[in-house]
C-alpha cells in the first residue's frame, strides 16, 4: 500500500509492504530522498556494501545509500521525503541528527526498539498514514511533527546504543565535535581531502582534531576521510558505468593512476576488479 502527500516541490510518501512485494520497494533504492524504515526482526538487508539481519524491530536511517532486502516476511514500513518537505541539516536544532542517524563516520544507521518504543514508533507511522488519507489542510503540519517525533526519539535511541560504551566512546560533551566533523565530511569529500581542511571548519588545530579522535580509540580523521572517498568509490563503480577516470575526477582526483593506486592499496582489489568481482561486504547480526 502506497500513500502520496505532494505540494509543488515538497513530496512524502509511506509504503507498507511485506515479502511478497519487495520489489516496490527496490524502486526506491537509489532515490536521493530521505528514508526511514521500520522493519521488523527476522529481516535481511544489504545497506551499501554491509550486510544486516535484524533479531529486534529497527529503524534504519538512509539519504545517500544503496538498499536492497534480501527476505522478511512481517509488515514493514518505508516512510521516504525530500528536502523540501524536511530538511535535517535546516533543523538541525530541533532534532539534532545530522551526523548521528544520517552521515555518520561510524556506518551505524540504524537504531533498536524494544517493544514500548516499537509501539510508539509503530502509532506514529500510523498516524502519519491516517493523515494522508484524511488529505485534510493541516495534514503536512501534522505529518511533519510526527516526523520530526520519530528522529528525535531515534537519536535519542542511538545515543543510548551506542555512546560510551564498547561501541563508540564518545563522551557527550565532545559529541558535537563528532557530529560536525560527519556533516562537513558528507559535504565536501568530493574536493576536501585533507584533515586540515575540517579541522579549519571545525575552528580546530589539525594536531588537536587528531589528538581527539584517538583519545577515544576512533579512526584517525585521514582515515575516516579516506573510508567516505572509497565508500563513494564503490558506490559508483559498482551502481553505474563510469570509467575508472571519470570516478576518480569525480571524487577529486586530477590524476587518476594516483586514485587507482589509493583504491588498491586500500581495498586490496584494484578499481576494476572490484567492479567485476565484489560480491559481499561486512555482515551485522543485530
Amino acid at each position: 500500500m502506497q500513500f502520496i502527500f505532494e505540494d509543488h516541490y515538497k513530496k512524502l510518501g509511506l509504503e507498507i509492504f511485506s515479502e511478497k512485494d519487495l520489489e516496490t520497494v527496490h524502486r526506491y533504492s537509489l532515490r536521493s530522498d530521505i528514508k526511514v524504515f521500520l522493519i521488523p526482526e527476522g529481516y535481511e538487508l544489504t545497506v551499501d556494501f554491509n550486510h544486516y539481519q535484524t533479531s529486534k524491530p529497527s529503524l534504519f536511517f538512509l539519504t545517500g545509500q544503496h538498499l536492497k532486502i534480501g527476505k522478511g516476511k512481517k509488515e514493514a514500513s518505508l516512510l521516504y521525503y525530500n528536502r523540501d518537505f524536511y530538511c535535517i541539516q535546516i533543523h538541525d536544532q530541533e532534532v539534532a541528527c545530522d551526523g548521528l542517524l544520517f552521515h555518520n563516520v561510524f556506518e551505524i544507521p540504524f537504531v533498536e526498539l524494544d517493544p514500548e518504543e516499537e509501539k510508539v514508533i509503530r502509532n506514529l507511522f500510523s498516524h502519519i498514514k491516517d493523515e494522508l488519507e484524511w488529505k485534510d489542510s493541516s495534514a503536512e503540519e501534522m505529518i511533519r511533527t510526527y516526523v520530526k517525533q520519530i528522529i528525535i526519539r531515534a537519536t535519542r535511541k542511538w545515543k543510548q546504543q551506542n555512546l560510551n560504551n564498547e561501541t563508540l566512546k564518545i563522551p557527550g560533551s565532545e559529541l558535537d565535535i563528532f557530529r560536525d566533523f560527519s556533516r562537513h565530511l558528507e559535504i565536501h569529500f568530493r574536493k576536501k581531502h585533507q584533515v586540515s581542511d575540517y579541522a579549519e571548519m571545525l575552528h580546530l588545530a589539525p594536531k588537536t582534531l587528531t589528538h581527539k579522535f584517538k583519545s577515544l580509540n576512533i579512526d584517525s580523521p585521514n582515515q575516516l576521510i579516506i573510508n567516505r572517498i572509497l565508500l563513494e568509490a564503490k558506490r559508483l563503480l559498482f551502481y553505474t558505468d563510469k570509467p575508472v577516470k571519470e570516478i576518480a575526477y569525480d571524487l577529486g582526483y586530477e590524476d587518476p593512476a594516483y586514485f587507482n593506486r589509493l583504491f588498491t592499496q586500500k581495498t586490496g582489489s584494484t578499481p576494476a576488479n572490484f567492479k567485476k568481482n565484489y560480491t559481499s561486504g561486512k555482515k551485522y547480526n543485530i
